[in-house]
């Protein structure tokens, strides 16, 4: 294989091309352009061209009783349409499934306007030709005057619709983020339908998985103005200053939240987690609208 390998490890999987569904142990690679699934004896060559869908969790019915944590590719053939899927344990799915979609749609040329709206209000911005690149977590878009990315944890709402975009009729996906503690909109539009449909996928899935992280943690009143302050820019050094609170109770509070998986601590600062950014990108979207 003389392109890069992106990925490469052991696992079980199941192709709905062999005769028995029952998962065989093999090698699982991932490069630019193909993803190879190799048993004793055999291989499975599968042209990242050629993968049209990619879920998490689910499996067909027929192999619920098989596996666990599993990502499913879906891809077309000169025969028709397959199923590969594949198990991953712990946190090896939710690796495996950003360096697919990453091999797949990094480089995807994009039509962009951002912002399309800050808050409700609606700008005089342009649409302007980029290309995405996934990162976890995050959609970035770059070759454009101004590059940006957009963190599927501040994301409020997303929607296709169809518009008129240089005298043609697009499906348009429109995102509501944060951004630089604002809320505005961006819209974009990725000509290939493939490209689109998988790109829909993977916010979805990457939303899901964090909103879902977010939704399992509680957070009291102060906690979640300490959660505001470190979004705000807010460090360890000027914690208390900005909580209103002895240095004390402080350091408590900041206990508390890194327990809950809310703060990475560093060096430099705080940062907050994507559960804490959703949790905190909701509350300023309640009090804004």
């Amino acid at each position: 294989m003389s392109e890069t390998v992106i990925a490469d490890f052991v696992a079980r999987f199941s192709l709905d091309t062999r005769e028995s569904l029952e998962p065989v142990r093999g090698r699982i690679v991932l490069s630019q352009k193909r993803l190879v699934l190799a048993e004793s004896g055999s291989k499975t060559t599968i042209p990242l061209r050629s993968i049209f869908d990619i879920s998490v969790g689910h499996v067909p019915s027929d192999l619920e009783g098989f596996f666990q944590d599993t990502v499913t590719v879906a891809y077309e053939a000169d025969d028709g349409r397959h199923t590969a899927v594949i198990e991953a344990k712990n946190d090896n799915v939710g690796k495996f499934k950003v360096f697919l979609f990453k091999a797949i749609l990094s480089g995807t040329p994009v039509t962009v306007k951002h912002p399309a709206r800050v808050g409700g209000r609606v700008t005089d911005q342009g649409f302007e030709t980029g290309k995405l690149r996934i990162q976890s977590g995050s959609v970035e878009f770059l070759g454009i005057p101004d590059p940006f990315a957009v963190d599927l944890s501040g994301v409020s709402y997303f929607q296709k619709q169809d518009r008129d975009v240089g005298g043609t009729t697009r499906t348009v996906v429109a995102i509501r983020h944060a951004d630089n503690g604002q809320t505005v909109t961006s819209e974009f539009v990725v000509a290939a339908d493939r490209k689109l449909n998988l790109l829909g996928r993977y916010l979805r899935l990457e939303y899901a998985e964090i909103s879902q992280q977010a939704e399992r943690i509680d957070v009291t009143e102060q906690e979640m103005e300490a959660l505001v302050a470190i979004y705000s820019g807010a460090n360890s050094g000027n914690f208390a200053g900005a909580l209103g609170i002895d240095a004390g109770s402080a350091s408590m509070v900041l206990t508390e939240i890194e327990k809950k998986g809310l703060v990475n601590p560093a060096n430099d600062g705080l940062s907050l987690t994507p559960p804490a950014k959703m949790i905190v990108s909701d509350r300023i979207e309640k009090v804004n609208t």
